[in-house]
């Protein structure tokens, strides 16, 4: 993940400080709250490592493959990782 796991809980803060005072939610367990949107931010920023190491593992079954038609492995990771990321609808 390119962000530490403290400025996500940062960031989980912020938002649920704004959505409240933006009126956009209502609660009465500010922490519980601030608990959710740490988790739904986490578990968003987290796809993109998981379509990394699916990437890394599909790589390494064609690997040899690659090795004899000298395909390069970084333009091989962009293509295959474009498309999981459409096969799970992300946006990356």
């Amino acid at each position: 993940m390119l962000l530490s796991k403290e400025y996500v809980g940062y960031l989980a803060r912020e938002v649920t400080k704004k959505l409240i005072a933006a009126e956009m939610i209502e609660t009465k367990s500010v922490p519980v709250v601030t608990e959710k949107v740490h988790a739904a931010i986490l578990e968003e920023f987290s796809l993109e490592d998981r379509i990394n190491d699916e990437v890394r593992v599909i790589l390494e079954a064609y690997s040899e493959e690659m090795r004899k038609s000298g395909a390069n492995y970084q333009e091989m990771f962009r293509k295959v990782k474009s498309e999981l990321t459409r096969k799970y609808k992300a946006v990356l």
